[in-house]
């Protein structure tokens, strides 16, 4: 058991410390190569930040641990929302000037409504999966056309001021892209196995350690990017990793676990998770749209939407209980 433990601390560390240098490498390099700062905010944060799940839900599909694949997804969904934009805007509040970003909260909401119908049967094929990622094909074509069209936005131009800062040479960049990828790969190995010996040991689910441990884990990196970007006044930049990286899960994670290897859903995931990830997600766009000038999240709604979070876990926490009694 101990050993298990040691293997979920090192690998969870490590696949934040991998991730952060995952992020720097591919930004710069897309940098090099000419990208537009708004694309490089809307394109590659988004599928950087969104790859500790990706490795992770991918493996444990492989591995046949569709329970860690879900909760890992949906738990951070559900952390990005509820745990970092809350502690961000009680930090701060979060204006949203960013018209791009405006656009995509009504997306994330269509989309949340999208992998619940698929998901009304309890289960995810092949052909789901295929679907989950033939939407997420068509997001990012839109999105890739919106990052070299939109002439001036307020997400752009606080991305171009973080590139200026992280600057960093073409083959340092190279080098921390292809390591920071081999290291999430070694780390979400770790973190996986870990998960799965703990789980049973405790005589839980391992959807509820996806759901908990691995899905707070692996949410790390928004957390501190979110944070950081708040305290510099790039309120646009918070909002975004937030929806970028729920895009992604939601599409991306969960369309590569469900192709690997089909995925059984448990009820639980219907009536509890997507539930409350269908909630919080209609909440965020309800607090952010600025249907009568630009969105703010101001510090009562994020204590709302942190109390959502306290409470939700909370009861995982009670079930855990339950189910190893």
């Amino acid at each position: 058991m101990m050993l298990s433990i040691i293997a979920v601390v090192c690998g969870l560390a490590l696949l934040v410390w991998s991730a952060d240098r995952f992020v720097d490498g591919a930004a710069a390099t897309a940098r090099h190569f000419g990208m537009p700062p708004l694309l490089i905010g809307m394109v590659i944060v988004g599928f950087g930040t969104s790859a500790p799940e990706m490795v992770v839900s991918t493996l444990a599909s492989w591995q046949g641990n569709p329970g860690i694949a879900l909760g890992n997804a949906y738990g951070s969904n559900i952390t990005n929302i509820a745990l970092i934009l809350g502690l961000t805007a009680l930090i701060s509040p979060i204006a949203v000037h960013s018209q791009v970003l405006r656009k995509e909260l009504p997306l994330l909401t269509a989309v949340t409504g999208f992998a619940l119908l698929l998901l009304w049967d309890q289960e995810l094929t092949r052909l789901d999966g295929c679907l989950h990622l033939l939407l997420f094909a068509g997001l990012m074509a839109w999105t890739i056309r919106q990052g070299l069209l939109q002439r001036a936005d307020t997400l752009g131009e606080e991305m171009e001021k973080e590139l200026v800062v992280q600057e960093m040479p073409l083959n340092r960049a190279l080098f921390w892209l292809g390591a920071g990828l081999v290291l999430l790969i070694v780390s979400s190995q770790i973190l996986v196995w870990g998960a799965v010996n703990i789980a049973r040991e405790l005589g839980v689910s391992d959807l509820i350690i996806g759901l908990t441990v691995i899905a707070v884990g692996t949410s790390l990196p928004e957390l501190a990017s979110s944070i950081m970007a708040i305290r510099k006044k790039e309120h646009d930049i918070a909002l975004g990793n937030v929806i970028g990286s729920n895009l992604f899960n939601t599409l991306a994670v969960v369309g590569i676990a469900a192709t690997i290897h089909p995925l059984p859903v448990e009820s639980a995931v219907l009536t509890r998770d997507m539930a409350v990830m269908t909630a919080l997600t209609v909440t965020l766009f309800l607090f952010s749209y600025g249907f009568r000038g630009p969105g703010r999240i101001n510090r009562i709604e994020g204590a709302v939407l942190l109390s959502s979070f306290l409470g939700y876990t909370a009861y995982l926490i009670l079930t855990a209980f339950k189910q190893a009694a």
